[in-house]
C-alpha cells in the first residue's frame, strides 16, 4: 500500500495489487473508503459527509494523476505522490 496524498486528517492511498475499477482509498479517522477514478465515485464504506466532500473535491482536481498513479502501480512501479488538497 502507498500513501500518495494526505490533507487535514484523510490519508490517500493506493495498493499495488488491488482490484479493478481503478480506484483509491481514503482513511480518515480509522474508517474508510473506496473512490473509483473514473467516473469519480464511492465503491465501497462511509466516511462523515465533510470528509467524503473532501475526498472528492480532491479527486476531482487530480483525476489524471491518479489515473496515472493506477497505471504505475499495475506496472509495479512506484506512484507519485499528488499535492494535498489546500
Amino acid at each position: 500500500m502507498q500513501e500518495i496524498s494526505r490533507f487535514y486528517v484523510v490519508v490517500i492511498r493506493m495498493y499495488y495489487d488491488d482490484h479493478e475499477p481503478p480506484h483509491f482509498h481514503a482513511i480518515y479517522s480509522g474508517e474508510e473508503i473506496q473512490v473509483a477514478i473514473n467516473p469519480i465515485a464511492i465503491l465501497d464504506g462511509e466516511l462523515p459527509r465533510r470528509a467524503t466532500s473532501l475526498v472528492l473535491e480532491w479527486a476531482a482536481l487530480h483525476q489524471r494523476e491518479l489515473t496515472e498513479n493506477w497505471e504505475r502501480l499495475r506496472k509495479d512501479q512506484k506512484p507519485e505522490k499528488i499535492t494535498p488538497l489546500k
